[in-house]
């Protein structure tokens, strides 16, 4: 028997409505919807089952020590140049994003906003272990 956790299967996202938001996700994001009630949409995004849900707080983020807002979620891309266009088709599409930073570590990153104001990152970096396992590097 394997005991070890292997990856994160479900993220639960709190939402005001979860019509509009699942609306928001497929439309801004490609997020494919599985399931949708008034309580609850369940959606694919980047390989995660996404479950949005019918909440009082609309609002995942948490503010650490220092006073800084802070998300609960990165998405990875490949490299700087995937980093900059799906920034730039962010803009284009409505999101409200931040700019593209250097926080000192490799890669870049850059934070968005959904609908109900619940923030995420995106870095430029795909870690080395998800690269080995599921990237077919060109030939």
């Amino acid at each position: 028997m394997n005991n070890k956790l292997i990856r994160v299967g479900t993220i639960y996202i709190p939402v005001k409505d979860p019509v509009s938001s699942a609306e928001w996700y497929k439309e801004k994001l490609g997020a494919q919807l599985n399931y949708l009630d008034d309580d609850k949409a369940i959606l694919n995004l980047a390989d995660i089952s996404m479950f949005l849900v019918k909440a009082e707080e609309q609002n995942s983020n948490f503010f650490d020590a220092n006073g800084t807002e802070r998300f609960v979620l990165t998405y990875e891309v490949d490299g700087l140049e995937a980093l900059t266009s799906i920034h730039a088709d962010f803009k284009e599409r409505g999101i409200k994003v931040g700019e593209i930073e250097n926080r000192g570590h490799a890669g870049r990153n850059f934070v968005f906003y959904d609908l109900d104001g619940n923030k995420f990152d995106v870095w430029s970096e795909l870690s080395q272990v998800f690269k080995r396992r599921f990237v077919k590097e060109e030939v």
